[in-house]
């Protein structure tokens, strides 16, 4: 089924601009709250998800977080500046970069769950239960292909 066309077509009324603007939104209020620990909201996607154990390689990472793989190195890069996490070879295959986190990224990884959630449920304090979990079930469904 098609919702849009050349008629009714507005910007400001478009899925895709409420999804953007939402995004920049929690990225304002996210990179604010993480300031005190020196990283941005995606640099959080990858340490959360390092710490979790869901990637350990610049492409699974790309791949996880939707990021393309240029932009993930130069992440990676400020990430391993700041003694954040460490890079290497894998044995197996030299063409794979396995990551670490250091202590120093453990320890910064570690407090994001006592931060992340603050942000988010301030944003979603007017959504009832139920709301909450329609918003993730059709965020879900958009984003399946």
């Amino acid at each position: 089924m098609n919702h849009y066309s050349p008629e009714n077509f507005s910007l400001t009324q478009s899925v895709g601009f409420s999804i953007n603007k939402a995004r920049n939104l929690l990225v304002v209020e996210m990179d604010t709250a993480l300031k005190d620990l020196g990283i941005t909201t995606q640099q959080m996607g990858i340490l959360l998800s390092m710490r979790r154990g869901i990637a350990a390689t610049p492409f699974e990472l790309s791949r996880l977080l939707g990021i393309d793989t240029g932009l993930m190195t130069r992440m990676l890069d400020k990430l391993e500046a700041k003694g954040l996490l460490e890079r290497s070879r894998s044995v197996e295959d030299r063409r794979v970069v396995n990551l670490q986190l250091t202590k120093e990224g453990e320890a910064v990884a570690a407090q994001l769950p006592n931060i992340v959630p603050l942000v988010l449920n301030r944003r979603l304090k007017k959504f009832t239960k139920a709301e909450f979990e329609e918003l993730r079930r059709l965020l879900n469904k958009f984003l399946a292909e």
